[in-house]
């Protein structure tokens, strides 16, 4: 993987999609240097704005940048869900989760005013997953969704009702096990990548004994830089982009039983499923 990732810096965004001071999102980035080895900027809270500067100033000396972000990039829909979501939904709500309807109408989160397209507009990043795989320099981002991701990063997500009950916010549902479980996914998971910085980040993560919502979202942060290492250098086959640049669209890492699960209901629904090459 190492030839793919010299001189890039992925960054995990998980937004809050709307800005409220007292809930903001998380970000992290884990970058590559020239000279090797790997930086690891830990998952720290950050609204919009702030996680702009951060992006800004981390990406200096790195080539290419790569965002993942974990919030609808692309919502032409004016009401309703877009096809991607409903794509998504055939794993997420299989497995016990949910999928929340991107579009317009939600003031604050997609509207004109919404701080996702000032964040957008300012950095100006390009949405290509095709050239974010294969590009040398520019600033990309990606959309990602951690929900659909960590059944593929743990195929004992993948099953009928399955999902984690990780969300503190949660209390009724929320397992403490579960909490650990995905702590674990994600750090064997750095550690496959050859992250070790992230990897012993997430075991202090999985030894919290009362996780708060706070700690989900920089969880969340992680679980997105880590698709995003995956997308920028993964195998062919890795991962797949769900959707298209138009209505809207997801990347997300694969495993074989997700991906039997995706491409069927792509094929139904007649939405693209692309493979990464």
């Amino acid at each position: 993987m190492t030839g793919k990732l010299k001189r890039v810096i992925i960054f995990g965004f998980d937004s809050a999609w709307t800005d409220r001071p007292d809930a903001p999102g998380a970000i992290c980035a884990v970058g590559f240097p020239e000279e090797g080895g790997v930086q690891f900027h830990p998952p720290r809270l950050a609204s919009f704005p702030q996680a702009q500067a951060f992006i800004a100033s981390a990406r200096h000396g790195f080539n290419l940048a790569l965002i993942a972000l974990d919030q609808p990039s692309v919502v032409p829909n004016a009401t309703g869900m877009r096809p991607v979501d409903r794509l998504a939904g055939s794993v997420v709500s299989y497995i016990g989760g949910g999928v929340q309807p991107a579009n317009r109408g939600k003031t604050g989160m997609f509207c004109d005013l919404a701080p996702v397209w000032g964040f957008l507009a300012a950095l100006q990043p390009l949405q290509d997953p095709d050239r974010a795989r294969a590009a040398l320099e520019g600033l990309f981002l990606i959309e990602v969704f951690p929900a659909l991701a960590l059944p593929a990063l743990n195929e004992s997500y993948a099953g009928r009702l399955a999902a984690p009950k990780y969300n503190p916010a949660h209390a009724r549902k929320f397992r403490l096990e579960h909490w650990q479980a995905v702590a674990r996914t994600v750090g064997n998971t750095a550690r496959s990548l050859g992250i070790p910085a992230l990897a012993d980040w997430a075991e202090g993560m999985m030894a919290q004994r009362k996780p708060r919502k706070a700690d989900q979202d920089r969880l969340d942060a992680a679980i997105c830089a880590l698709v995003g290492v995956i997308w920028r250098a993964g195998p062919a086959g890795s991962g797949a982009m769900l959707g298209d640049l138009r209505q809207g669209y997801m990347v997300t890492p694969l495993s074989p039983a997700i991906r039997l699960r995706l491409e069927a209901a792509a094929a139904r629904r007649n939405i693209p499923f692309h493979l990464a090459d």
